[in-house]
């Protein structure tokens, strides 16, 4: 599960880049019930609140060429040791590491296949206030050309542990993630491998997305629709797992909304 009792290598932080911050503002309210807190006049972004707490930050897309999409950022207690091992490792250093005051200090990349993430050393701001709730992240995930090379990477960049369980009908292996040291309640993530053609989303590119707990699955689905995105797959119930929905918003960017299992 995702905590606010930051570990390193643990999801810390989300924000997503948007060539509409109104819009992005009023898609994500009706989606996830998140209220919008604008950094102040004239500001091109602002904070997703949900029940007064901080779950992601919104900001316009200013990157030439690229898609809107969220970024998912990962704790870390060396930023600059991390770019070390990044590079290292055959991944590309996107955005230099740089200081945000007391705030603390950050760092974004990509992996060998393209997959873009980011890293948070936290200062004063540790990270979101709420996961693993209704409204807020629950879980994170990346689309993949070559699963194994994405556990070599993020094995040596987070030490990252990893654990295979086959897909149902024989679909292949979805490998689960945890954070160096922890115990398996810690899991925060999956990966899975997929042929470029099914990543039409990215042009064909590996890409993380956040999976967001919601109460009512199909109620977010009719609202993504109702508020001009679109549903690439379900809703499906998945043993185990809840039932849950890939979907993208009217900017193109991807994310998935679960309702995981009561009781």
């Amino acid at each position: 599960m995702i905590t606010t009792d930051f570990a390193p290598g643990s999801p810390c932080w989300l924000d997503l880049g948007s060539p509409d911050v109104p819009a992005a503002a009023a898609f994500y309210g009706a989606v996830l019930g998140w209220d919008f807190e604008s950094m102040g006049e004239g500001a091109e972004g602002g904070m997703f609140r949900r029940d007064g707490k901080i779950v992601a930050g919104l900001g316009r897309l200013t990157e030439e060429g690229a898609r809107s999409a969220w970024m998912i950022y990962y704790d870390v207690a060396d930023v600059d040791a991390t770019t070390q091992a990044v590079e290292r490792a055959g991944g590309t250093v996107r955005v230099a590491p740089r200081d945000f005051g007391e705030q603390g200090r950050t760092a974004q990349y990509s992996d060998p296949s393209g997959g873009q993430f980011a890293v948070w050393q936290p200062g004063k701001i540790t990270g979101f206030e709420l996961a693993d709730a209704p409204g807020s992240l629950f879980w994170t995930e990346l689309y993949t050309t070559d699963a194994a090379a994405a556990k070599r990477f993020y094995g040596d960049v987070f030490g990252w542990q990893f654990g295979d369980m086959p897909m149902p009908g024989g679909g292949g292996a979805y490998t689960l993630i945890t954070p160096a040291g922890l115990p398996e309640e810690r899991m925060h993530g999956g990966l899975m491998q997929f042929d470029p053609k099914d990543l039409s989303l990215n042009g064909g590119r590996p890409y993380w997305h956040p999976v967001f707990a919601v109460d009512d699955c199909d109620a977010a689905v009719a609202q993504t629709t109702a508020k001009g995105g679109s549903v690439q797959m379900g809703p499906v119930d998945m043993e185990g797992v809840g039932r849950m929905a890939v979907c993208v918003d009217p900017a193109n960017a991807d994310f998935v909304v679960l309702t995981p299992p009561q009781g």
